[in-house]
This record gives C-alpha cells, sequence and structure tokens, in this order.
C-alpha cells in the first residue's frame, strides 16, 4: 500500500474511532448515572401500618445519607416501595412486578414474618438476594442461602423466649406453671412453637395455651381462661392491635400472674405506650434496640435524632427505638457489600455478607445459618413505674428497665407481676 494510502486510512480510522466514541461515552456517562434501584414491599396501611412506617423512614434517612456522600459505586440509590396492606397474599406479586416489571437492581425487606415467608418463593424462583426486615424463622422451611435476616433471635425462633423462662426460673419460689397466647399469624406461631419447647426444656408445665384469629375483639374469655388455669408465667406473641386487647382484658379481669411477659409488639409503639399508660407497668417486653448505655454503638444517637427530626412531619412514632434502626442497618449491610465487592450481583453479594462482620448503628452484625445473626442478642425489660400517658417519660429508658440477659442489666426485676402495678 502507498504511503499516502497509508496514511488516509489511519486518518480515516482515527476519526471513524473518535465518532464513535462521541456516540458511545455519553450513553455510558448516562448510563452510570443511573439510579441503583433498591425495591422492596413495606405494610404502609393495614394492621403493621405503625411499624412498616417506621421502616420506611429509617431506609429513606439511610438513602439520603448514601446519596449526600455520593450514592453507590457513583451512582445516586432510589427506593422503589410498594405498599403490600400488611396482606401476605400481596407480597409475591410485589415482588414479580419489582423484579420483572421495575427490574430493581437489589432487593431489601419485606418488613415482618408474615409477609416474608409469603415473598421467599419469589425471590428464591429468580435467586435474588435479600435482606429481611423482622422476620422470625421465616428461611427455616426454606433455607435459602442468598437471605439475611435483621432479627436479633438468631438462628433458632427458641431463643426468642427463653430469656422470660430463664428470668422466672431465678425467682423465688420458682414458678412453674405456664400459659402461651398469641394470635394465628406466622410470627405470633413461630414464636409460641418456641416458648412450647424452651417452657418443656426447663420444667414448666404449660397449663393453657391459645392462638386466636388476627380479627379476634373479645380477649375478656382468654383472660379468664389464663386466671381459671392459675398460670403464673405468661408468655404472649401479640401484633399491635392484639397486645390492647389482651392487657386491657387482663387487667379488667384482675388477672395477676407471677410474671407477665413475651413479645408484645404493641408495646415497641410509643403510641401504644402512651394510649396504655401505668397498665404496662410490670410487663416484661422482649425487646429489639434500646438506647441503654450497653448499646450505643458508632452512628446510633446521631440517627436516633435526625429520626426523631423527621417523625412528626410524617406522623409516625415519635421515639422510633425499634423498626427504624434495624432498617437502617439493613441498608448499611447492603451499601458495604455493594461498596466493597464493587458489584450488584446478587450472588456476589450474599457472599461478602456471609464471609464478614459488618458494623452497623445497632452493632457488628455476623450471618450464620439460614441467614440468621450468628449471635443473637435478646433483650428483655420491664416496665417500672410508669404514670400517666405522657410520652416523654419513655425517652430516656427511666421507665424500662434491662432485666434479662444479665451482662446488659440496667435494674432489678419487681416481681411478681402484682408489685410492679401497686
Amino acid at each position: 500500500m502507498a504511503p499516502n494510502k497509508v496514511r488516509y486510512f489511519i486518518e480515516r480510522a482515527g476519526t471513524i474511532v473518535i465518532a464513535a466514541a462521541t456516540l458511545l461515552f455519553p450513553l455510558a456517562s448516562a448510563r452510570a448515572a443511573d439510579p441503583i434501584k433498591i425495591g422492596l414491599s413495606l405494610s404502609l396501611t393495614g394492621a403493621t401500618a405503625p411499624a412498616g412506617r417506621q421502616v420506611q423512614a429509617g431506609l429513606d434517612i439511610w438513602r439520603d445519607h448514601v446519596n449526600a456522600a455520593g450514592g453507590l459505586l457513583g451512582r445516586p440509590v432510589e427506593l422503589i416501595y410498594y405498599d403490600d396492606q400488611a396482606n401476605p397474599a400481596n407480597a409475591p406479586g410485589i415482588y414479580a412486578k419489582l423484579m420483572g416489571i421495575d427490574k430493581v437492581d437489589l432487593l431489601i425487606g419485606p418488613y415482618s414474618t408474615n409477609i416474608i415467608a409469603a415473598a421467599l418463593p419469589a425471590i428464591i424462583q429468580n435467586k435474588r438476594m435479600t435482606i429481611g426486615i423482622f422476620g422470625l424463622g421465616a428461611n427455616k422451611q426454606y433455607k435459602y442461602a442468598r437471605y439475611f435476616s435483621m432479627n436479633s433471635q438468631g438462628a433458632s425462633p427458641r431463643n426468642y423466649s427463653r430469656g422470660l423462662f430463664e428470668l422466672a426460673l431465678e425467682q423465688q419460689p420458682k414458678p412453674r406453671r405456664a400459659a402461651l397466647v398469641g394470635a394465628d399469624v406466622e410470627f405470633s406461631r413461630n414464636a409460641l412453637d418456641g416458648a412450647r419447647e424452651n417452657a418443656k426444656e426447663l420444667g414448666f408445665e404449660v397449663v393453657y395455651e391459645r392462638t386466636y384469629p388476627l380479627a379476634n375483639t373479645e380477649y375478656t374469655a382468654i383472660a379468664r381462661a389464663m386466671q381459671a388455669a392459675d398460670a403464673e408465667v405468661v408468655y404472649a406473641a401479640t401484633l399491635p392491635v392484639d397486645t390492647v386487647g389482651l392487657l386491657r382484658a387482663s387487667n379488667e379481669v384482675q388477672f395477676r400472674p407471677k410474671l407477665y411477659g413475651g413479645a408484645f409488639l404493641g408495646l415497641l409503639v410509643t403510641g401504644i405506650k402512651q394510649q396504655l399508660g401505668p397498665l404496662i407497668n410490670g410487663l416484661v417486653n422482649n425487646e429489639f434496640y434500646i438506647p441503654a448505655p450497653s448499646l450505643q454503638f458508632a452512628g446510633t444517637s446521631a440517627f436516633l435524632d435526625e429520626y426523631q427530626k423527621r417523625a412528626a412531619g410524617l406522623g409516625i412514632d415519635p421515639l422510633g427505638f425499634t423498626y427504624p434502626p434495624y432498617a437502617y442497618a439493613a441498608g448499611q449491610i447492603l451499601a458495604k457489600a455493594v461498596s466493597e465487592t464493587k458489584s450488584l450481583d446478587d450472588q456476589t453479594l450474599a457472599d461478602y455478607i456471609r464471609n464478614h462482620s459488618i458494623d452497623t448503628v445497632i452493632g457488628p452484625m455476623s450471618f450464620g445459618e439460614d441467614g440468621e445473626w450468628k449471635k443473637p442478642r435478646i433483650i428483655y425489660a420491664q416496665f417500672q413505674n410508669v404514670s400517666g400517658n405522657d410520652m416523654g417519660q419513655f425517652k430516656d429508658m427511666s421507665r424500662q428497665i434491662v432485666v434479662w440477659p444479665g451482662e446488659l442489666k440496667t435494674g432489678k426485676l419487681i416481681y411478681p407481676y402484682a408489685q410492679a402495678i401497686q
């Protein structure tokens, strides 16, 4: 080829390359600037909406913090929510839409055992990773390797209730007669299954056991039945609506077991604590997180301050000690995995999360069997000296005393229950 023809060919080739780059680079830049879409189902209406809306607020704060720091992989984060109306039947369709139509990059959630259990088959079928928020044993039947749980009970739902029975055995004389009650929903059934096993192993006689429809409005007969059975220890697993009904009925019939507690999810909602006021004195409730001195971690205080500033304008729980920190921590785990692996691949992210401890606002997180926490962190706190209905008394933890486990105790259990409600 003649020299002038070679030069012409090179120049033409260079022009083509430059032109192609001009066309392609803007597309690549635009693609890089597209948001990372993270999808989830939340109960924004329905029976568990008070908690679901707090989860939403916690995730919104996480998204805002991430985007203010430059996003993930140089891209902003966008959260796509759909309201499941607290109905498990809605969850499969929502996740199918998120994955198939919205084409989300990542998943979080859903929130609550019942909804997680309903959504998991669709998530598993599509081989996606997710971080469920407050699911009690939701992955036990599936054992799906790309599921991780933001719930403190660890691999066994039995861990959830064991503390109450161990606490009972520390008292003298030791109570031996137990009652187990709760709603006929996935969360309560799992909790009661564990409580039954713990009661049997630790030498308690279960003298009364009852589950009831979530729509139940008559609790007086249940309270009277526990009273007639001479139950000394009551383990209850309730959602917000039945928390109120069961406790009011117990008060009306003056049911006074020696130890009354369990997993009253309603007592994790500040408005319900205010509503019931002194009726909650003496109750020993499982807490997921409370801002006790032994439970302060990097970023905890700043996060709660930010949440409480936003809460009033959103009409949600003013304190947010339970659900929002777990939601924010779920976001932190996802962000850490994405940042460290520089990937959005579900398997890559799952491998990272499974093999690393990740610092969060609720402490360092490590995951083990079934995607549950390697080390459970169950907290039982007793309500003491609650007076009136003022919200402020619940803010500084002076009315909630950690009584189990021993290494986290902030005070003494008032026992029996009747003494605490005088």
